[in-house]
């Protein structure tokens, strides 16, 4: 199995390293970050990426995580699997009926659950 990349997008300092060292010990993965949305994009469209995950509301300029969802999926990438990093299962909902698969909250991460959501990507 080779290794797969994921692309994590608009977390903060402290959920980015969280998220990356979960990610790191459980799969093996490169994790990319990007804090913007033309920043995600960019990274996106130049790095093959097997998964992107999007916090509901970016960290660095309260942006919606949705509206990221929307470009992927209306652009080149549009294939690529999206999570959404949200608590709120209607948010996880709303993200779902857009295109995504169902994600996960930053206080799920270390639950069984979400590392057989993110297993049926990474491991596949």
């Amino acid at each position: 199995m080779s290794q797969k990349t994921v692309l994590s997008i608009g977390q903060c300092r402290p959920d980015t390293a969280a998220i990356g060292y979960y990610l790191k010990s459980q799969f093996d993965v490169n994790v990319l970050t990007a804090d913007l949305p033309d920043q995600a994009m960019a990274v996106l469209e130049a790095n093959p990426v097997d998964l992107v995950m999007i916090n509901r509301k970016l960290d660095a300029d309260g942006s919606d995580g949705l509206e990221i969802l929307t470009r992927i999926r209306g652009g080149s990438k549009s294939a690529v699997p999206v999570m959404l990093v949200s608590n709120y299962a209607d948010w996880q909902q709303k993200a779902v009926e857009m295109g995504a698969v169902y994600g996960f909250g930053k206080a799920e991460l270390n639950r069984p659950e979400t590392r057989t959501r993110l297993a049926a990507i990474l491991e596949a």
